[in-house]
C-alpha cells in the first residue's frame, strides 16, 4: 500500500461571506504525480496556498507525512519539504542565477550548508534545468521558457518532499511545454511528489497518474485522468450544460 504524503482533511476557507474552499478532501501518495484543474476561480490557487501556508483554513486539518501543519508558518512548512513555483516568475533580477539559488539553498533548504556546498548544489541545479552556461548572468535578461526554468529550480532548491507546480507552462510554446514536462518528470523520478495545476490539458493528461477536479471550491472529481475527462459533472464545469 502507498504511503500518504499529504492529506487536506475537509479544508475549508472563507473571505468574508464568500466560500472559496467548502470541506475539500485530497490525499497524495509519496512518489505520485498529481493534477489539480478546476474553470478560473475553482478554488485551485486558494488551496495550494492553504497547503504552502500562504494562506490559513478556517476548519479542517493538513497533515504532511503524518504531522498536522495547520498552525505552522510557510518558512517552517518549506523547511518541511513543501515547495512550490509560481505562476509568474519573479527572481530577485539584480542577482545572477547562481545567487538567485543561494537564498532558498542557505534558508530553505532542510540542512545547513557550508558556502562551497551551497555554490556547487546551486550549479548542480542549474545543470539539470538546462540554465548552467548561465548561472553568472542576471536573471532580468532571461527569456520566458529561462525564467519557467529558473522559477522551478529556485523550488528544487528548497530539497522538497512535494513540490505545487503552479501554472509552470502557462504562455509557453508547444515545444517550450514539452521541455517543462521533461524537467517535471526528471524531478519526479527522482522522488519528488508532484502537484500539478495546470490548463493545459495536454500536458495535464500526459504527466499526471491521478487528476483531481475543484469547481466553485468543491472537489467534484478524483481518479484516472482518461475517467475524470469523460465525467460528467467535469464536462459541466468547463463546457456548461
Amino acid at each position: 500500500m502507498a504511503e500518504v504524503l499529504l492529506q487536506a482533511r475537509d479544508v475549508t476557507k472563507r473571505f468574508g461571506g464568500f466560500i472559496a474552499l467548502d470541506a475539500v478532501n485530497v490525499e497524495v501518495q509519496l512518489g505520485e504525480r498529481l493534477g489539480l484543474i478546476g474553470p478560473n476561480g475553482s478554488g485551485k490557487s486558494t488551496l495550494v496556498n492553504c497547503i504552502s501556508g500562504l494562506l490559513r483554513n478556517e476548519s479542517g486539518s493538513i497533515l504532511f507525512a503524518g504531522a498536522d501543519i495547520r498552525a505552522l508558518p510557510a518558512h517552517r512548512r518549506t523547511r518541511m519539504g513543501i515547495a512550490r513555483s509560481f505562476q509568474i516568475p519573479k527572481p530577485f533580477n539584480s542577482m545572477t542565477l547562481m545567487e538567485n539559488l543561494a537564498i532558498p539553498l542557505e534558508y530553505a533548504a532542510q540542512e545547513w550548508a557550508h558556502p562551497g556546498q551551497v555554490a556547487a548544489d546551486a550549479m548542480e541545479i542549474l545543470r539539470q534545468v538546462g540554465l548552467d552556461q548561465k548561472a553568472q548572468d542576471r536573471a532580468n535578461g532571461l527569456t520566458q521558457i529561462e525564467l519557467r526554468k529558473l522559477e522551478l529550480a529556485r523550488a528544487m532548491a528548497a530539497k522538497p518532499k512535494l513540490l505545487i507546480a503552479d501554472e509552470a507552462m502557462a504562455g509557453l510554446s508547444s515545444n517550450e511545454v514539452d521541455d517543462i514536462l521533461a524537467l517535471l518528470f526528471m524531478l519526479n523520478e527522482r522522488g519528488i511528489t508532484i502537484i500539478m495545476i495546470e490548463h493545459i490539458m495536454r500536458a495535464v493528461m500526459r504527466f499526471s497518474q491521478r487528476i483531481v477536479v475543484l469547481d466553485a471550491g468543491k472537489k467534484i472529481a478524483d481518479g484516472a485522468p482518461d475517467d475524470v475527462v469523460r465525467n460528467p459533472a467535469v464536462e459541466k464545469a468547463y463546457l456548461g450544460e
